[in-house]
């Protein structure tokens, strides 16, 4: 019984992933392209597909990667309330690539004037060079908070 109980505990651990897609890079490396997707914790009506190369054998992954968010849900006046509205946003998402301090984040920060959610991914590190980011973004148009956001216009 203790054996059925331990395999069923691994079979729905295996499920929780949330990575979406894992292609390998050749049949002679340890890397692979993962794309994760992540719902916004405060919208969860947007998900965001997030790629990025893992390295197996390495100490630190590399910091390209590249972001796709798009409106999976309903974006309500209510969620849009519960935001942060400053310049620089807030962080909606963080996953350490490196045993040195490095890390790929997405931010998210509300454009205002154009009623825009912006999705930021980037390396908190620098890398040859570059501060490697992307970003996406997902308008409110033909939500049920365009209403909210066109009597709502945020001074940054």
């Amino acid at each position: 019984m203790k054996l059925l109980t331990c395999g069923a505990l691994l079979f729905s651990l295996v499920g929780c992933s949330d990575d979406a897609g894992k292609v390998s890079l050749g049949l002679f490396t340890t890397k692979d392209v993962v794309i994760k997707a992540k719902t916004d914790p405060k919208l969860p009506g947007i998900t965001c597909h997030i790629s990025h190369i893992e390295a197996d054998l390495d100490f630190a992954d590399p910091s390209d990667m590249s972001i796709a968010c798009r409106q999976t849900g309903p974006i309500t006046a209510e969620q849009m309330a519960n935001i942060d509205f400053s310049k620089d946003g807030e962080v909606v998402f963080k996953e350490s690539k490196s045993i040195l301090f490095k890390s790929l984040k997405v931010r998210r920060i509300y454009d205002s004037p154009s009623r825009t959610l912006m999705y930021l991914s980037y390396s908190t590190k620098e890398s040859s060079g570059s501060h490697h980011h992307a970003l996406s973004t997902v308008p409110l148009y033909n939500t049920q908070a365009w209403q909210w956001a066109q009597a709502h216009q945020i001074n940054q």
